[in-house]
């Protein structure tokens, strides 16, 4: 199950994948849960949606953890391109069971340690991208061994007529 915890405080959304999601088995949207067991510890959370493993969200009016065809306006699932459009949409109902695969949480009581040290992420290393042409440069005078000719093969625009 994948949970996807928000801080209020910093405005960031943070991502955990969990094995075992019998802490919220049974749960209804709306209610509050510990995360100590998670190892998140000292945090409570509210439960505010989810989605099942097809895709579909999760809505707070459907009573249960079926699957549900219903006839909507403006809600989870649908944003009308008009006024006044509705349309019928397939939900999840309000109780999270095996067939939920994320849940979306926001923090409500914090903990000693901030979330961002617990579920924090690792900073991307960007790449320098070369262009085609000194990749291709740069493997052939490899294999040549010549290094001082590269840096005049940049320099070359076009092609050279000899």
């Amino acid at each position: 199950m994948q949970l996807v915890l928000s801080d209020p405080k910093t405005g960031k959304a943070y991502s955990k994948k969990i094995e075992s999601s019998a802490l919220f088995l049974n749960k209804k949207i709306g209610e509050e849960v510990k995360l100590d067991s998670i190892g998140i510890e000292g945090y409570t959370a509210k439960i505010k949606g989810g989605s099942d493993k097809q895709g579909f969200p999760m809505n707070q009016s459907i009573q249960g953890s079926i699957r549900k065809k219903i006839f909507t306006g403006k809600t989870t699932g649908f944003r009308p391109k008009r006024k006044g459009e509705r349309t019928r949409k397939s939900v999840r109902g309000n109780i999270i069971s095996n067939e939920i695969e994320q849940v979306n949480l926001v923090v409500t009581a914090y903990g000693s340690k901030p979330l961002s040290e617990i579920l924090g992420k690792e900073p991307k290393v960007e790449e320098k991208k070369e262009s085609v042409k000194e990749q291709m440069i740069k493997e052939s005078l490899e294999t040549v061994g010549k290094e001082g000719l590269a840096e005049e093969a940049k320099k070359v625009k076009g092609k050279v007529k000899g």
